[in-house]
């Protein structure tokens, strides 16, 4: 595989198993990055792993729950142990629960925060303790994938919009301790309008609309009548803007939100 702009580099891609995650995995390997998929879903994590390795790329599964303290603390055990050093974390892992707030359960508001909000925590956390003491102390990059909804809330889904808003605050106060420590690690936030992943073909919603247009691709148009750019962005798009925010090339780039949103929220 060809020298990239990520050439000799140590991912960790948190949700890599699917979406923005798979997307992000599979172009950080192809400019040269050696990428960790870690995922809920393990099958599917050696799934993309495999996919990876099959396109000349070097990339290994792991099952993570990001929820769960220990798991990441293996995850990054392991990673030290294989390849001396983590330089990139990429979070994309992430629920929603589409529901008034009226009818959502204290359950699905607690387990939508706890996955896209204290599993950001847990694996920053970890990160900035790796990062801290390998590569010779050089830092390296930490991105979370937020959403547009974080800045423009979305109705019926505000434990989702609460978690990604709350999300870009964190990133941005985690951004400011790596500045006043000097230790060269970068905090920034992507957040995407819709995209095509498995996070809406799973919505009771999402099904309604594919047997009233006849498609997925109609329920897309369907969804995105209504916004600037009349489409949903494709996880690649998503993954591009990731590789940059990994990459040496945004050095001087920390504490941002990169908006991916075909305009939604201008």
């Amino acid at each position: 595989m060809r020298e990239g702009r990520v050439a000799g580099k140590v991912a960790l891609v948190a949700g890599g198993a699917s979406g923005i995650g798979r997307a992000s995995a599979s172009r950080l390997a192809a400019e040269g990055a050696t990428v960790l998929v870690a995922d809920i879903d393990l099958r599917q994590a050696e799934a993309a792993a495999k996919e990876i390795q099959g396109l000349g790329g070097t990339s290994r599964a792991a099952r993570l729950d990001v929820t769960d303290e220990g798991a990441w603390q293996l995850v990054f055990r392991d990673a030290i142990e294989e390849h001396g050093r983590v330089d990139v974390l990429v979070f994309s892992a992430g629920i929603s629960a589409a529901a008034p707030t009226s009818e959502m359960s204290l359950a699905d508001w607690r387990r939508v925060l706890n996955v896209n909000l204290d599993g950001a925590f847990l694996g920053t956390r970890e990160a900035l303790r790796t990062m801290g003491r390998t590569a010779g102390g050089t830092g390296g990059s930490i991105v979370h994938v937020s959403s547009a909804s974080g800045v423009r809330a979305a109705a019926g889904a505000a434990g989702y919009s609460t978690s990604k808003a709350a999300l870009i605050a964190f990133s941005r106060a985690v951004a400011k301790e790596c500045l006043a420590a000097g230790n060269g690690i970068r905090v920034n936030t992507v957040c995407p309008g819709g995209v095509k992943t498995a996070m809406w073909t799973g919505m009771p919603f999402f099904h309604e609309l594919v047997l009233s247009t006849g498609s997925e691709d109609g329920a897309y148009a369907a969804l995105a009548k209504d916004s600037p750019a009349k489409r949903f962005a494709e996880p690649a798009e998503i993954a591009a803007a990731i590789l940059y925010l990994a990459s040496d090339e945004s050095l001087f780039v920390t504490g941002t939100e990169l908006l991916i949103d075909g305009g939604y929220t201008l």
